[in-house]
Parts: C-alpha cells; sequence; structure tokens
C-alpha cells in the first residue's frame, strides 16, 4: 500500500476551514489515519457531512465522521482526557474512542491549568491576551517551569496513588503561581468557579477525575513504535491546529500569539522523527476574507461586513465577537514564506457573491481562484463553495493522485 503525507495548515489567525478540508482529502484519499500535530483541546474545526449533521471537532480528527477512520494525538499535543471524554459524548454513538490513540509522552491538561487560564486572563483586564480559555498556555507553562513534575499520558494508566500525589503537585505550584491574582480576585463573581476548581483537591476530586478518563487513557496510550508502523500503512493526514499568524515563533501580533507551533516546519519534523519516507504534499488552507476571533490587531477589520459574512460560532466568553475583515495579501505571503506550501486551499468561495467588490478584485469565483493563485504564486488544490466534502472540487492542475 503506498504511503503519502498531507499536511493542513492554516495561513491566517485560525478558522480558515482546516477541518472541513480534512474531511474533504479523508474521503477522496481512502485515508484511515488522521495525526494532530500541535495545539490541543482549543480546535474547533466544524464539519458537517452530507445528511446535515455537524460537529466542530476539538480534540478527535475532523475525519472521525467516516467510518474506519483512526484519531492519534501526538506528543506534540496538549490532551484534556476531561474535554475528550466529553466531546465523546457529543459525538453519540459514534466509536470515536475506539478509533483514538494518544502518544505516551503527551502533556496532560488538568482542570486546574485549565482554572489558572481563567483566572489569569481575567487578571490581565483590558490587557487581555485573547485566550480560547482552554488551559494550554498554562500547561506549556507548569511544563517549561517543572520538567520533572509535567503530567503526561502514560501517567494516566499507572497507578492511581501515584496519578493523585503528581496532581496535587500541580495544584500547589500553580496555587503559588497565581497568589497575587487569586488576591486581586477574590470578590470577582464571574471568576468564583475557576477558584473554586483550582483550590479543591483530596482523594474524593482525584478519584473523581480519575474515574472520568477511566474509559480514555488505558488502551488508548501507545509508544512511538506503534504509530510508526501506522504511518506505513496508507496515506495520512496531518491536521493542523490554529493559524501560521499565531505561531509561537512566527506569529505577528505578540502576545496574541499562542504556545503553538503552528507551522508545516514542525509538522514535517514530526514525520521525519518518526521515520516517514513516503511524498508529502503541504497544504495551506484560507478563506476569500480574513478573519480573527480573539484580541490582537487586525489591520483589515472591516465590522461593517460581519453582518454580510454571519459565524456559526460567532461569540465566545474569551475571545469575544468573532472578527471579519478583507483579503490581506500581505500577511498571507509572509504566512506562506513562514511556512512552505505546496499549494493552497481556498473555502468560503460562495461568500463572494455578498462581498462588495473592490479595485483589482475579481467577483466571479473561477477568476478570484486564478488571481489569489497569481498574488501568492501557488497553485489552488482545493476549492469550497460549502461546508460539506460535497462542495469542494479539485482545480486543475490537479495534486498528483
Amino acid at each position: 500500500m503506498s504511503s503519502r503525507a498531507w499536511i493542513v495548515s492554516d495561513l491566517g489567525w485560525g478558522d480558515s476551514g482546516k477541518g472541513t478540508t480534512v474531511d474533504f482529502l479523508v474521503r477522496e484519499r481512502k485515508s484511515r489515519l488522521v495525526v494532530r500535530w500541535n495545539g490541543g483541546s482549543q480546535a474547533g474545526h466544524r464539519v458537517v457531512d452530507e445528511s446535515g449533521r455537524a460537529h466542530v471537532f476539538a480534540q478527535f480528527g475532523a475525519g472521525t465522521f467516516v467510518p474506519g477512520v483512526r484519531t492519534h494525538l501526538a506528543e506534540t499535543v496538549l490532551v484534556d482526557p476531561c474535554a475528550l471524554e466529553v466531546e465523546a459524548r457529543h459525538l453519540g454513538r459514534n466509536d470515536a474512542l475506539e478509533r483514538l490513540s494518544i502518544a505516551a509522552s503527551a502533556r496532560i491538561i488538568t482542570p486546574f491549568h485549565v482554572a489558572a487560564n481563567h483566572l489569569r486572563e481575567a487578571a490581565r483586564g483590558r490587557q487581555r491576551h485573547g485566550t480560547c480559555g482552554c488551559g494550554i498556555g498554562e500547561t506549556v507553562r507548569d511544563a517549561l517551569d517543572h520538567p520533572d513534575g509535567v503530567l503526561r499520558a502514560h501517567h494516566l494508566v499507572g497507578e492511581r496513588a501515584t496519578f493523585a500525589r503528581r496532581l496535587e503537585d500541580v495544584q500547589e505550584r500553580i496555587l503559588v503561581s497565581l497568589d497575587e491574582e487569586l488576591r486581586a480576585l477574590r470578590g470577582d463573581t464571574a471568576t468564583r468557579n475557576s477558584q473554586f476548581v483550582l483550590k479543591t483537591i483530596g482523594p474524593p476530586y482525584t478519584d473523581e477525575f480519575l474515574d472520568r478518563i477511566r474509559g480514555i487513557a488505558p488502551a488508548r496510550v501507545i509508544d512511538d513504535d506503534a504509530i510508526d508502523r501506522s504511518l506505513g500503512q496508507g496515506e495520512v493526514i496531518l491536521e493542523g491546529a490554529q493559524g501560521v499568524l499565531l505561531d509561537q515563533d512566527v506569529g505577528v501580533t505578540p502576545p496574541h500569539v499562542t504556545w503553538s507551533r503552528c507551522t508545516t516546519y514542525a509538522a514535517n519534523e514530526w514525520l521525519d522523527a518518526h521515520g516517514f519516507r513516503g511524498p508529502r504534499t503541504a497544504l495551506g488552507v484560507m478563506r476569500t476574507y480574513a478573519t480573527r476571533h480573539g484580541q490582537g490587531p487586525f489591520p483589515t477589520e472591516a465590522p461593517e461586513l460581519a453582518s454580510l459574512l454571519p459565524e456559526p460560532a460567532a461569540w465566545n466568553t474569551f475571545q469575544g465577537a468573532f472578527r471579519v475583515g478583507w483579503l490581506d495579501l500581505e500577511r498571507l505571503q509572509y504566512a506562506i514564506a513562514a511556512s512552505p506550501i505546496d499549494a493552497l486551499v481556498v473555502t468560503h468561495l460562495d461568500r463572494l457573491a455578498v462581498l462588495p467588490s473592490r479595485p483589482g478584485v475579481p467577483s466571479d469565483p473561477d477568476e478570484w481562484l486564478r488571481f489569489i493563485a497569481d498574488a501568492l504564486g501557488k497553485p489552488v488544490a482545493i476549492a469550497s463553495s460549502g461546508p460539506t466534502a460535497g462542495e469542494k472540487r479539485w482545480i486543475e492542475p490537479m495534486m498528483e493522485r
């Protein structure tokens, strides 16, 4: 069986359509493995199948609607087992858990990290970073400051007493690091639940935490050899999270960036580390207009477009309203230079019909695709005019099939 890797990355600040692209590739390429290589439980990859069923994939791969397709959470992903359990329940009768594997060394997000994330962001007031509120940065910070105390996936399948001690250590050091914020927010009713979680510990809580994840971890935590063997069995889709403009190293608007590597360099390094030797195709996903969900500068933001471009998930507590703007060629060019790709995936082509015309930018979809290929110096591989796989098409010249 031939082996090939498809890397799906985002050329913006996220939300460009990586999930729906992965779903399309899985169906078209008959892939049976999706690897999440960066980020964690903050992904919001919305997929709609032909029956109209929709799900916003957070940790499970966006190919999970297709029977038999597996998800692997790589060692570079931060895993929230509680959120996995909740997402599995939302998927209903889908056997997603049976098709999930987790790298043994993947770092674990605990409820303490999530609570700390909420409290630290609240304490920033008007200087908020625009967090997703999932504890990603707190988990990375904790791992960097206390490398010997990191909770990893393999600890989930060890002795309960050992896990409990490590969990208590996490709580203690986070409480110390948040002493100033906790004093400042003492009377803040909006953060009361997070403060309660952070200060709750002991056998009942630890037992509840372990019981919730008991059905997730034991049979699904695997070592590198197991995933290495899987990479040689057909085509694999590497599903990125967030976007190049948010990357921890090359993101353009710090501190409004992520604690994650979002470039194709990171995906290729993962493939190299696991001995993958087959051909690779890196795809950069973009919309026909710019978006940003969260705090930070947005040079081409155009609030007047919001009513023309409705978004299914338009607001949340930490990121606020979903923001839209005009196409930003300058930052797309920067993203491609910082995260090399072979071809483009263009989503939301149907939105061209409602966007006001602009000088030099065509409104006809086919002309627009030629325009963007010329402007960015990359061919368009896939064009999407809607959320389902049936609303996507390969564009000539097609990628090598």
